[in-house]
């Protein structure tokens, strides 16, 4: 079953902006396809920005945070490596103690560091792939962009409905 999200988009102060996706439905687990698109929506801002003013800021933080975190896990936890295969090369660490995070203990893991670069260069690899592919389809859905954009000044939010009219009005308008 196809997962289905609530979008919204906003213009927060200082002209920063944010795309939130939520599920409809929590669920578990998810494809190596789901996770590349996710990465790709995570990156979309990253990749609007380089694509309309031509560099980069660090607007985009936490978005690269948590692309790079997915494209690691794939790769160390999800076995979803091209090159390494299906191997769980990394454990989270076992702990009585509560969050891990909290407590400052990484995942666990028993590999050369051969392995350990391989690794570093698949994650590069995927994050890189997410961002092309966010700038591909920019690039060739640009008078969307441009349309929401300025919507979005207008208006400061837009939900999945707007976006899906901008998307018809777009396709449909007199190039």
């Amino acid at each position: 079953a196809k997962r289905a999200f609530h979008n919204r988009n906003d213009i927060l102060e200082r002209a920063v902006g944010r795309s939130i996706q939520r599920p409809i439905e929590d669920r578990f687990l998810m494809t190596r396809e789901e996770l590349e698109n996710k990465m790709a929506v995570l990156l979309g801002g990253r990749a609007a920005e380089w694509l309309v003013f031509a560099h980069l800021s660090t607007g985009a933080a936490d978005d690269l945070a948590k692309v790079t975190d997915i494209a690691r896990a794939m790769v160390t936890r999800y076995g979803m490596s091209r090159r390494l295969g299906h191997m769980a090369l990394e454990r989270e660490p076992n702990s009585f103690l509560g969050n891990e995070a909290m407590l400052g203990l990484k995942p666990q893991h028993d590999y050369a560091e051969s392995t350990a670069t391989a690794i570093d260069e698949e994650v590069q690899e995927l994050v890189q792939s997410a961002f092309q592919r966010s700038l591909a389809l920019l690039e060739a859905r640009r008078e969307l962009l441009e349309r929401s954009a300025h919507r979005l000044l207008q208006q400061e939010t837009l939900d999945g409905e707007a976006l899906r009219e901008l998307s018809v009005a777009t396709v449909s308008a007199p190039a």
